[in-house]
Order: structure tokens, then sequence, then C-alpha cells
């Protein structure tokens, strides 16, 4: 740990301080505390066996991929409280991974939320309603501290593909509505589950059931990842700072362009998207080439993600095997 520190010392005097920044949907971390909003398959001591022990076990399955991705700074998904959040915390200090700071968006009747772990200092922590409704998830703002720098970190998980666009276009326009009010040159970067491809105007336009809004996107079109001509924005256009936000699932080869499996096919509803200010050679800048996606051996079996496991047959029960439905992605920023 010493010589980690002194590694820090050093380059934080060489004035090269790299930051690691990652997004993970950990699909149901649910505790054991029974406040009548948990869905029927996480009831404390319910008909599936959600218990101490399964608890136990996925808080350690979700710990070991967050100290594998090793980020300094991860937003996370589907965290049904903060007393989860706390229990991740400490199983992650057993792993050797420890998060000093962090913030926690509980809407009302919410069954999952978001929340935010960080090493760096959290200057300050906001959350944004989306509705009054209980299915669109608060949207999480971070101020963060990264050595005198400031970065707006905003943690999504927008509504799932079981309604149309429409939905989805709602936490689109709560969360611009907010981009609006900062300052043009704030650096500021969206991670999460959006719940939406990255090119999501190409891959829904043909379905009745989402295509509800004559093609336009919440992703796309009303944070504006592709430019008035259909096309998505590179990082040279983001660098004119004309409004436009740079998605980095562009950054890898076509085939790995995904997080999470439907029916077999690879979407990318996990995204990082980075302003402007993170690309005009002042202050903290991301690191070209650094995104990637987390995908060790061990999160897949039999050619799919290796999820949380839950029997098949009845009766239907946890398995205590698994992770989650997702895989994490991640990138580096410098100042």
């Amino acid at each position: 740990m010493r010589i980690l520190w002194l590694l820090a010392l050093i380059m934080s005097l060489l004035g090269g301080v790299e930051v690691k920044i990652a997004t993970y949907n950990v699909e149901n971390l649910f505790d054991m505390n029974n406040d009548g909003t948990e869905y029927e398959e996480y009831i404390p001591n319910g008909d599936w066996g959600w218990n101490e022990a399964m608890y136990r076990t996925k808080l350690r399955n979700t710990a070991s991929v967050i100290r594998g991705i090793g980020a300094d700074i991860i937003g996370l998904q589907e965290i049904e409280s903060e007393t989860a959040l706390k229990d991740l915390k400490a199983e992650l200090n057993r792993q050797g991974l420890y998060y000093r700071y962090y913030v926690f968006a509980r809407g009302k009747n919410s069954s999952v939320n978001t929340a935010l772990l960080s090493r760096y200092p959290i200057e300050s922590g906001l959350r944004h309603p989306v509705s009054h409704s209980r299915k669109y998830r608060d949207i999480l703002e971070a101020k963060i501290n990264i050595d005198g720098k400031f970065l707006r970190v905003f943690v999504n998980h927008w509504k799932s593909k079981s309604g149309p666009e429409s939905e989805r276009i709602l936490s689109a326009k709560r969360l611009q509505y907010r981009l609006n009010e900062l300052a043009p040159n704030e650096p500021f970067i969206l991670i999460g589950d959006f719940n939406s491809h990255f090119e999501e105007y190409k891959t829904f336009i043909k379905s009745r059931k989402l295509n509800d809004t004559d093609g336009v996107t919440g992703i796309n079109t009303v944070l504006k990842t592709i430019d008035e001509g259909g096309n998505p924005v590179t990082y040279l256009a983001l660098k004119k700072n004309d409004g436009h936000l740079y998605n980095l699932w562009y950054e890898l080869d076509s085939q790995k362009r995904w997080s999470h499996q439907y029916k077999g096919q690879g979407e990318g509803l996990d995204n990082i998207i980075i302003s402007p200010a993170l690309a005009d050679g002042i202050g903290i800048e991301y690191v070209q080439g650094s995104f990637n996606r987390y995908d060790p051996d061990y999160l897949f079996y039999k050619g799919k993600i290796y999820r949380w496991q839950q029997s098949r047959k009845y009766p239907k029960h946890h398995l205590g095997e698994g992770y989650s439905d997702h895989l994490p992605i991640y990138a580096d920023f410098r100042l």
C-alpha cells in the first residue's frame, strides 16, 4: 500500500494523475429489510429463499467484480437501499478496496436505485426526480473534487424497454435540463444504464412497441450524441464544443460494443458519455482510447453473461451463483 501511495504522490507532483471511472448495473442488490417495495423474489426470508446467506454471497460476488475493475469512481445501478450500499462498501473493504466517499439516490417507493462510490471527495450530491411515478428512477449528480479540479458525474438508470421510447425521453429531458444550467466549459460525464443502445436511433426505428416518437430518441437526439445530419458525434467533433456529446462506445471495435444480451444479441445499454470540456486540453481530460468493458472469462458461462442465477423449475429460488446481467464499462481521465 505504501508503494502505491508513493506512486500516486509522484504522479500527482508530475501533473499526470489518472482517474478510472466506471459504471456497473449490479442486478438487484436487495438488503434484508422488508420495506414493502421489494420484488417478489427478494422479499427477505420469503418463498424464493432470499436469506442472509444469499445476500452475503451476492455482496461478495458483486464486490469481487468491482475490485477487479479497480475504479477510482464507480456509478452503480439497482442498489435497493443505503443499507445495501454500506454493506457493499464493507465487503469491498474486506476485499482490499476502500471507497471513503459515497452518495445514494433513492426515489420515493422505488425498488432499486442509483449510487456512486468514490476515492475522491464528493463536494455535493443531488438527486433529480424525473417523475412522481415509481417506475422512473431519480438521476444522481455528484460533484467530485479531483486534486482541486471539479468533475460532475451523473448516474442514470432509465426506464426499461418494457415501455416505449417516450418514457426514456422523459429522463433524457430532465437530464438535459440540468446540463443546460451548467457553465458551457464545465466538465461532466454521463454514466449508467440508459436502457438505450448507443445507436438507439438505428435499432428501434422499425419497432412499433418502442418507436412512439417518430424516430426521436433520448440518448441520441435529446442528449445530442448524433449531429444534425444524423451521424455519430466523433471525438474530434466534440472539441468544437457546439453542444454535442461523445459516446465512448465508438472507441471499441464494433463486435465488442455491448454490455448486455437480449435474446442472444449484444446491446450497448450501459453508456459513458463525455462533455466537450473533457476534450479541450484544459484541466481534466479523457484519455482517448482508454474506454473498455470489463469482461474477464469468469463473467461468462456457456457463451452468455453469467448473471445472478435463479432456478427455472418450481419452486423457483435463488441458487447463490453468478454476478449480474450487465458487464461493467470504464474509462480513464487525466489531469
